[in-house]
């Protein structure tokens, strides 16, 4: 039995291909079309999908798409028609796009298959359709290590709810409670993204990484007028101060003359009242989730829980709630977002709708490590690079881990390109950028002359499993790098009285701890352990680090530049290798150096970086 899930036309569009209850492939189609967070049909995905299946269009049994679009247009026009006459130049947007391509993309989705199929498939049978929130209940419970468990899923919106409560026993899944449209966590924090000035759907990773730098000062005056909540977690927003029901904003005026002032432009430097709002929505944020949690272990009984939905990927608050100790364990969905929805709505089809039993999984999930992507033969990988004109020496076992170790422990920045591509927005030691945690320059070098991104921004650890507790305040799992937890305090820098006086983005150069590259301002680390089952070279990589250098750390960040989506293919990668400052590069078994490589290529791409 194959089942393709497909997400698509909203953003990180995206396929999944499960055989007999098991996941093989998923992938995100910006991967392939290096356009970010492509919403269009994921033509790339699905081929990719279906080749890592053995089989062409035909032979899939089912095609379910992760959500339902005239739920969506119920919700579009009954909003409209609530606020009106408010939002009619909105309205006059939306309503036209609808009508002409989402309402009817059950037809849009039958032309784009019978283009990738070439040929005749019984649509009418077996082309399925699931709600938003169960697509994203059912990639959060199906591939987990539990038997049963309860499952919560917030998002800014699916079709009418935005956060939802799931019981999962077995193969059976069932939704019993929703919070709907408009009052939405994910769409608070996003209009707190928008005001702060950066990009809504993106974005919200970066108020979160903000908010250590700040004081929560404006959250009282947020749960005073934005957010109404009850102990047990259930909230309503004042959509007095909202404009994202009928506007073209997040906000609206009533919200800058609450908060006294409009929104930052983008381009306007970051002050210290950002970092403060950022702060104050983030605590909004996580006292709202742990009333959530808390009243959902008592009222369920469950040992057991499992978050989806895109504010599942603010691992701030997943540490708190793991740290909570409401629940004995916690799982995250590492694609929570749209692009899991994909993978969702096969495993839910599979269970769900057909029926199908889900082995057992004894205490360990099925997601193998997210490493469901693409992944290149060496032969492959050599004439890719040769074609680019990239100059590289092939080096085997351990001696690629030697040389790569030695580079890291010099403190030089290393790209990463090994096995499957990770499938989710982090990169996790499949397609990653490397750097020495020990270096008090790492942070700055890494952010400003590779990523070319904002200098605040922190970056993450890997760490062997069975070394983390001895430099984190976790001793648990965390492969997917969803959970933030502090450096150990033995591993913590005291800060002098004069560094203690400063404010906001004037911490960020002060050394916190024996790995202050990826040691955040409070102390924390947004953590990914390292497993010898699902990533082994990358495990004897960090193995060989410690061996050199007594660490078994290494800084861990997503292998692109800003603006770009992770690299996908071997020319991806040395394009992003030439066009920044990353010193050396490994695509399998080769092995690229920088001061090897033609000086005028270099120099092509770094300008095609600095156009973009």
């Amino acid at each position: 039995m194959k089942i393709l899930g497909i997400s698509a036309f909203y953003h990180d569009s995206a396929a999944a291909l499960v055989s007999d209850g098991e996941i093989v492939a998923a992938a995100q189609e910006e991967r392939f079309t290096r356009k970010k967070h492509d919403p269009g049909f994921p033509h790339q995905a699905v081929e990719f999908c279906l080749r890592q299946a053995g089989i062409d269009f035909h032979g899939l049994d089912y095609v379910v798409f992760y959500d339902k679009p005239f739920l969506k247009f119920e919700r579009l026009l009954e909003t409209y028609l609530a606020f009106a006459p408010r939002g009619f130049g909105s309205f006059k947007m939306a309503v036209p796009l609808w009508l002409r391509e989402k309402l009817f993309q059950k037809d849009l989705l039958r032309k784009e298959m019978k283009a990738l199929g070439n040929g005749h498939y019984d649509y009418n049978n077996r082309l399925l359709f699931t709600e938003h929130h169960l697509s994203h209940a059912a990639s959060a419970y199906y591939p987990s290590p539990y038997d049963e468990a309860a499952v919560l899923t917030m998002d800014g919106v699916g079709e009418w709810a935005t956060t939802s409560l799931a019981i999962g026993r077995g193969h059976k899944l069932e939704i019993t409670k929703e919070i709907h449209f408009p009052h939405s966590l994910g769409l608070l924090y996003s209009a707190f993204t928008y005001y702060t000035g950066f990009k809504v759907n993106s974005g919200e990773y970066k108020v979160m990484g903000l908010a250590p730098y700040g004081e929560p000062r404006f959250a009282k005056l947020i749960f005073d007028n934005l957010i109404d909540v009850k102990p047990d977690g259930s909230f309503k927003l004042n959509l007095d101060y909202f404009d994202y029901c009928t506007g073209l904003t997040m906000t609206n005026e009533k919200f800058d003359k609450l908060f006294g002032a409009p929104p930052r432009k983008s381009e306007v430097l970051l002050t210290q009242r950002e970092m403060d709002l950022a702060a104050s929505v983030q605590v909004v944020l996580e006292d709202v989730m742990l009333r959530l949690t808390r009243s959902l272990a008592a009222e369920t009984g469950m040992k057991n829980l499992c978050l989806a939905g895109g504010v599942a990927l603010n691992c701030v608050a997943n540490g708190k709630i793991l740290r909570d100790g409401h629940f004995e364990d916690v799982w995250i969905q590492p694609a929570a977002g749209d692009a899991g929805g994909a993978l969702g709505a096969a495993l839910a089809a599979y269970h769900s709708f057909l029926g199908k039993e889900r082995k057992s999984p004894k205490g360990k999930d099925t997601m193998k490590g997210s490493y469901l992507g693409p992944q290149f033969e060496q032969s492959d990988i050599e004439k890719r690079l040769t074609a680019a004109g990239a100059k590289f020496t092939v080096l085997e076992g351990d001696a690629l881990i030697d040389a790569c170790a030695e580079a890291l422990a010099s403190e030089k920045a290393l790209g990463w390109f090994q096995g499957r591509m990770e499938f989710g927005p982090r990169a996790l030691g499949g397609r990653s950028i490397l750097g020495d945690p020990r270096s008090p320059r790492m942070q700055s070098t890494l952010n400003l002359k590779v990523k070319y991104r904002e200098s605040f921004r922190p970056f993450a650890p890997s760490v062997l499993r069975e070394d983390c507790a001895e430099w984190f305040e976790l001793d648990s799992d965390s492969p997917y790098m969803l959970l933030v937890a502090d450096v150990v305090k033995n591993r913590r820098r005291e800060m002098t009285a004069e560094e203690q006086k400063l404010f906001g983005i004037q911490k960020l150069n002060v050394p916190r701890s024996d790995i202050p590259a990826v040691t955040h301002v409070d102390y924390s680390a947004r953590v990914q352990t390292v497993h010898p089952d699902t990533n082994p070279r990358y495990h004897a990589l960090l193995q060989k680090f410690k061996q050199r250098t007594g660490c078994p750390v290494l800084v861990n960040t997503s292998f692109n530049v800003r603006g770009e989506p992770i690299v996908g293919s071997p020319e991806d990668a040395f394009r992003c290798f030439m066009g920044t400052d990353i010193e050396v590069l490994v695509v399998g078994n080769c092995l690229l150096k920088k001061e090897d490589q033609d000086p005028a290529l270099r120099m092509n791409y770094k300008d095609a970086f600095e156009l973009d």
